[in-house]
């Protein structure tokens, strides 16, 4: 458990994923037998810089989401709650189940559909928070990006070509000081032109005097968010137990 700030982890699932096309939230699809969401509960469960976890899930399917929670035996799930119908009104659902902390107690808001955040990431984003009130992981764009304009025939034309070198595609969790993220909701809430589409930008756009330092990410990070996604993120969770199979024998080898 962590010796400073609390540091409470905030599982998001309140989108009933229809891209998927399935019956149910994507996030109880199976990935290696489990479903999706147990897979990123667990990484904040074993966590030791994790002290409480929290749930938020489509409102019809709370009461399956707090049986695999009961059937795994995660004992830091302290609540799983209906989510809203927006992402953003699910963090804030999030933030307002974190009443009883301390604007210093830390917060990790994290897609209960990336199953696949390392126990790296989840430190990183911790640690980075003892010099920051704002984190998001990231990585860097592999493809180029272009800016789009309508063409005067119709369809579309590139408008842009932004610097790639300074362009990051946002992962999660994203960190914040309690304090910080709740300011910045207040503000978010009370707008009618509220949108956000993560909780980095909603703390860019109404604290814009804040620092949202930027947390290296990991390729397998992946969201599961259309068809065929969940054998990729098959294919990258064998792979990774793979390599964490070579390392173990390594790592017990060395002396000290």
């Amino acid at each position: 458990m962590s010796a400073g700030p609390r540091v409470i982890a905030a599982v998001l699932a309140g989108g009933v994923g229809a891209r998927m096309g399935a019956p149910a939230p994507k996030q109880l699809l199976p990935l290696d037998g489990r479903p999706i969401i147990e897979h990123s509960i667990a990484a904040f469960e074993a966590s030791p810089e994790v002290d409480e976890v929290v749930v938020l899930m489509v409102g019809e399917y709370v009461g399956r989401v707090e049986e695999i929670v009961a059937d795994a035996g995660f004992a830091k799930v302290s609540a799983v709650l209906p989510g809203g119908a927006t992402r953003t009104e699910t963090s804030y659902a999030a933030l307002s189940a974190t009443a009883s902390a301390a604007d210093s107690d830390l917060v990790l808001l994290h897609d209960a559909a990336r199953p696949l955040v390392r126990q790296a990431t989840v430190a990183a984003c911790v640690r980075a928070l003892a010099g920051a009130g704002a984190v998001g992981v990231a990585v860097p764009s592999a493809d180029t990006v272009v800016r789009v304009a309508p063409g005067r025939s119709g369809g579309e034309v590139i408008a842009a070509t932004p610097d790639r070198s300074r362009l990051r595609r946002m992962q999660t969790p994203q960190g914040f000081r309690l304090g910080v993220v709740r300011r910045a909701y207040e503000l978010a809430m009370a707008d009618p032109e509220l949108v956000a589409t993560d909780d980095c930008g909603v703390v860019l756009r109404y604290l814009p005097e804040e620092e949202v330092r930027i947390v290296p990410g990991e390729e397998t990070n992946i969201k599961v968010t259309n068809p065929g996604d969940v054998e990729v993120a098959e294919t990258l969770l064998r792979r990774m137990r793979a390599h964490a199979a070579v390392e173990a024998p390594s790592e017990a080898g060395r002396t000290v």
